[in-house]
């Protein structure tokens, strides 16, 4: 008899640390501009201790990282990698999926540095046509790391 196992994943791997609400929002507050961890705290929400814990583990993955603004006393504020700043589009997609299917009362407009309102659609590299993801097929193939060579 088989063993059920999860299915191998990128969405899982990446839900590993951004999946839970409170990382999501502190990585909007940096997106935002807000560095500090006051003010993440207050934007957000969050309690105290479990913010400091899903920042910590942002850090750990490489999508954060603290910086010096103050000597004395030191002090750190928080910062997109690269990594996260490549989250910012999926915040955007998150944001407009939520302003169509979960009615809150829309309180930001997300506009692009040409003056016009942002509206992310996703194309294809290869046609250039809008994906829907009703026109995709997963297509899984066996990575091969330095050790398997």
């Amino acid at each position: 008899m088989a063993e059920a196992s999860p299915r191998p994943c990128s969405i899982a791997a990446a839900l590993a640390f951004l999946g839970e609400k409170w990382a999501l929002l502190a990585i909007r507050e940096l997106a935002l501009g807000v560095h500090r961890f006051d003010e993440i705290q207050r934007n957000t929400g969050a309690p105290r201790d479990i913010l400091a814990n899903r920042l910590r583990r942002l850090e750990e993955a490489g999508v954060l990282e603290r910086r010096q603004y103050q000597e004395k006393p030191v002090r750190l504020g928080y910062h997109l990698t690269a990594a996260g700043d490549e989250l910012r589009p999926i915040l955007l997609s998150l944001a407009q999926w939520g302003d169509r299917w979960a009615s809150p009362p829309r309180v930001a407009t997300w506009v692009h540095t040409c003056g016009e309102e942002a509206d992310v659609v996703h194309t294809c590299r290869g046609c250039g046509e809008e994906i829907t993801g009703r026109d995709l097929t997963a297509r899984y193939e066996t990575r091969r790391t330095a050790a398997s060579v």
